[in-house]
């Protein structure tokens, strides 16, 4: 076995990478820039090389500098992860010459499926189902537009070397066409240093369901179910979940066969994924295969006990795998949810800073993957991800109920964050019902997430969990001490929603009744926590506590709510008090997020119309077209390609 492994990535991947690793008794080496100096993954490892600058360009994708690390530490063997160098053949080439070993697949794996058009082309000979398209390369943006016509819109438009959602555009006429040709060739060259372009057939309301595959180096391949990866944004996956809610054993079965025909078809070997899309009919076809770990492989560890970076290694050291296909069961459910540093208020918009607070959930049926703790940054220079949370139960609403409660208990505060747009989702009837495809978040929420609206239920136990904070901060006294026996109070969420109530004392908490219905909460919670878990009726609700004004603010179940408690008189009196009134920002273009100009397209004096693309801004490794809110003349322009601007610095503004 190896006695030393360099990692050639960073974040909670690289972590992850660490602790299996120490198991294993392997020593580890990490690699780091300038902007992850101090990070989680340097500390971890036995040892840490500096590799150069922050961008990924100077750094984390040189190759030189990875082989360099690996002869100044004596590493054996390298692990890619994924992203950045994990299915570039020239890396795994280079390391060949060296005699390092690459913990992945070999080259004609890497090579052919790497590339999607080739991958195509061999699924196609391999007798696995493909979608429509043209598999040869697009010259230009009117090329683009005549092919997109010849198969029919809505087309999807793909980076040849793109992964994780960047360098792809759905196009449904010959305008979108010419604008996601250009942004995806744009994203692309950033991204991967690749812009070679294609075009396939964009199935409408497909599932996207990816296959995990496991082969060594003796010609054995198994494929470890399924993962549902549906529930994306902008083509990036969300929430995934292993098994699928849509799958049977007869097309599990077919699936996997399929994938693990093409992987013998490229002489595999390690973890790799085949991504088809499914339709409604159960029909199926191939997407692509990631040659690499995926983000998403924690599910499939939850539901079928296998480490698959344990077997990595283990056949990138020449072993055979000590599992067959009959060995495979899938126990139980497990849903992941991808923490991102980005504002769904905002359009998610991508969010940097400081993590001032960062307190993960705990738990048996928990597991955090993570690259971060509190006091880390996170920069404009990577993938704004913060981490991944896994929770597992005997099935699926199990699994589901315990995610909602683990997002209810995360903690993190400085940047945005999408936590609560997570735990709407996963509160939603129709992710419960298991309804999903690839267009559920364009579809449930069309103009953006303006929050959650709670049912009834949801919405009294935020009251009585803010009334128990309310009693317990003011008297400041033990569980069990409040003086409450039959007080009335009104609940109050601003100046229009008002609830009246009244609260009992009780050993370990109180009563709060509402209209008919009784609550009875019972918690441990004592000032100063920021975190509460009631039982109320029975069940456990758990929800997050701050100051907010005179009132408090609970977070729980997606939804954000101020609710300030007071005596009827003083309730009646409140709704006499002046709104503040935010200023017209309706003149100004700004930015909406930290970030780089890559171009802007008016300039003094044009006249814009709503909706026409203004400046497209660069964060986080994706472009954003930032477009006008309304018809206008250009005053003033405050801003140029190459600029590196903060949020809410004005690029534009309007007469």
């Amino acid at each position: 076995m190896f006695k030393k492994i360099l990692i050639a990535n960073r974040g909670e991947i690289a972590c992850r990478v660490v602790k299996t690793a120490r198991e294993m008794g392997i020593k580890t080496v990490a690699v780091y820039s300038d902007a992850d100096d101090g990070a989680m993954h340097m500390k971890m490892a036995d040892e840490a090389i500096h590799i150069g600058p922050s961008p990924a360009a100077e750094s984390y994708l040189i190759i030189e500098k990875i082989i360099g690390a690996c002869k100044e530490t004596g590493a054996e063997a390298v692990h890619p992860g994924y992203g950045f160098l994990s299915e570039n053949q020239a890396f795994a080439d280079a390391l060949a010459k060296e005699n390092i070993a690459f913990i992945g697949p070999g080259k004609k794996a890497i090579a052919s499926m790497g590339d999607k058009i080739e991958s195509k082309k061999l699924a196609l000979e391999a007798g696995v189902n493909t979608v429509p398209g043209h598999m040869d390369l697009i010259e230009d943006a009117e090329h683009a537009v005549k092919i997109s016509g010849e198969i029919g819109y809505p087309v999807m438009i793909k980076a040849s070397a793109g992964g994780g959602g960047k360098g792809m555009r759905v196009a449904w006429n010959d305008d979108e066409a010419r604008e996601g040709f250009q942004s995806a060739k744009n994203e692309a060259i950033s991204s991967f240093g690749d812009d070679r372009i294609f075009i396939e057939k964009f199935v409408v309301d497909p599932r996207h369901i990816e296959i995990q595959v496991l082969a060594d180096k003796h010609g054995n391949c198994i494929y470890l179910g399924e993962r549902e990866c549906s529930i994306q944004r902008r083509h990036q996956k969300v929430i995934e979940e292993a098994p699928s809610p849509f799958l049977d054993d007869a097309l599990r079965k077919a699936m996997g066969e399929q994938a693990v025909a093409l992987a013998k078809e490229v002489d595999y070997h390690s973890a790799g994924t085949v991504e088809f899309i499914v339709g409604a009919d159960r029909s199926f076809y191939f997407l692509e295969m990631n040659t690499r770990l995926q983000v998403e492989h924690p599910v499939t560890e939850l539901i079928t006990g296998v480490d698959l970076v344990e077997q990595m290694i283990r056949v990138a050291n020449g072993e055979a795998l000590s599992l067959k296909q009959e060995d495979v069961t899938l126990t139980g459910w497990a849903v992941e949810s991808r923490l991102y540093a980005e504002d769904p208020y905002r359009g998610f918009l991508p969010s940097i800073g400081r993590l001032s607070r960062y307190h993960a959930p705990e738990g048996d049926n928990v597991r955090v993957d993570t690259g971060v703790t509190e006091g880390s940054e996170i920069t404009m220079f990577y993938d704004p991800m913060i981490a991944k949370l896994c929770t597992y139960g005997p099935d699926r609403a199990t699994a589901i109920d315990r995610m909602s409660q683990a997002l209810d208990a995360y903690e993190v505060k400085g940047i945005a964050h999408n936590i609560n747009f997570l735990n709407a989702v996963c509160n939603h009837p129709r992710f419960k019902e298991g309804r999903l495809t690839t267009g559920f978040i364009a579809e449930e929420y069309p103009d953006g997430f303006a929050g959650v609206d709670l049912t009834e239920t949801a919405y009294n136990n935020i009251i009585a969990l803010a009334t128990l904070v309310h009693l317990r901060q003011t008297t400041r006294q033990i569980i069990g001490m409040v003086e409450t026996a039959g007080s009335r109070w009104v609940a109050s969420e601003g100046l229009d929603r008002q609830t009246e109530l009244s609260v009992e004392d009780v050993e370990h908490g109180i009563d709060v009744t509402i209209g008919d219905h009784v609550l009875a909460v019972r918690s441990d919670w004592l000032p100063g926590d920021r975190r509460i878990v009631a039982d109320i009726n029975g069940k456990l609700v758990a929800g997050l506590v701050e100051k907010a004004g005179d009132g408090i603010r609970i977070t729980h179940g997606g939804g954000v709510v101020d609710i300030a408690l007071r005596r009827p008189r003083l309730a009646e009196l409140a709704k006499f008090m002046p709104v503040k009134v935010a200023p017209d920002m309706s003149k100004y273009l700004l930015c909406p997020m930290p970030g780089l100009i890559v171009s802007v397209s008016v300039g003094l004096g044009d006249e814009v119309k709503a909706g026409q693309p203004l400046a497209v801004v660069e964060a986080m490794k994706m472009e954003n077209i930032l477009r006008a809110e309304q018809d206008g003349v250009v005053s003033a322009v405050n801003a140029a390609a190459g600029d590196t601007l903060a949020v809410d610095d004005v690029i534009l503004e309007f007469e």
